[in-house]
């Protein structure tokens, strides 16, 4: 309660909670609102917003009603942001709770492993992983998870660092607690916060790199997602800007929701933010 407190007091966490329910909310309505398949035609193609009352949003160069297909991308595209920042966290967690504890030549055999996948830079990596194992959402998803750990492992072994000979670990050893109890009972829940934080910023950036892939034609072209509408939209960018430029602002909505979440929880977890 003492956090949510906290939440409830800082504006930007406020603002990003109400759009973060927007786009929930709209993902959830999207089969009761447009029952119809978001890639079956649905008009005459390219007919500006406006233009027809039976499709508010208008339609893209291929005629499909882009209402429903921003309604139905939201669900894809939260889907995306969850399954790769899980994907994501999970394994920094794990590579960094193991560096961070055991130190020595694990921490250094660990870090090594997350310098050199950081020596690539993540859209390139993930260029890779969707050239060599395709380009299903499945295969994506998984693949924006993998190029994205690197940064909550090194957040979790910096914790884990400062944690391990702090008074409570050291009693717990004397105790007898064996070293996964106190890596997941004592250690992790300490060191948890500011992964919370960092998560929200994953799931920003796993709808980024999406939408970057689909402006590219390498996202999966039998999905309903933002980047698709964008990328759909390329072809005719200078005439019909509309067709990329409304999916475009949801994806800034969306991670603008996201970025202020996370400095919101920020805010309520940050024990720093709670003494001022």
């Amino acid at each position: 309660m003492k956090a949510l407190r906290a939440y409830l007091r800082s504006p930007a966490g406020i603002i990003g909670a109400v759009l973060l329910v927007a786009v929930i909310a709209a993902a959830l309505s999207a089969d009761a609102l447009f029952p119809r398949d978001p890639l079956a035609l649905a008009g005459r193609p390219l007919q500006w917003p406006g233009a027809n009352p039976r499709l508010p949003l208008g339609t893209d160069n291929l005629g499909r009603d882009i209402a429903g297909f921003l309604f139905h991308g939201a669900r894809v595209s939260l889907l995306i942001g969850l399954v790769a920042s899980v994907v994501a966290v999970g394994i920094g967690v794990l590579v960094g709770a193991v560096a961070g504890f055991y130190g020595g030549w694990v921490d250094d055999l660990l870090m090594r492993i997350t310098e050199a996948f950081q020596t690539v830079p993540n859209f390139i990596l993930l260029l890779v992983l969707v050239a060599v194992f395709g380009s299903e959402l499945s295969v994506i998803t998984i693949a924006i998870g993998l190029v994205g750990w690197t940064a909550p492992c090194r957040l979790v072994r910096a914790e884990f660092l400062s944690l391990r000979n702090r008074e409570f670990v050291l009693a717990a050893r004397g105790l007898g607690m064996r070293d996964m109890p106190l890596i997941l009972g004592e250690v992790l829940p300490n060191a948890l916060p500011p992964v919370i934080v960092y998560a929200s910023v994953v799931m920003a950036i796993a709808i980024l790199l999406e939408s970057a892939l689909a402006f590219l034609g390498l996202s999966d072209p039998n999905i309903a997602s933002w980047g698709n509408m964008i990328g759909a939209g390329r072809s005719v960018l200078r005439t019909e800007w509309y067709v990329s430029a409304i999916p475009g602002a949801a994806i800034l909505v969306t991670v603008l929701a996201f970025s202020l979440v996370g400095q919101g929880l920020n805010d309520a977890l940050n024990p720093r933010m709670q003494v001022l």
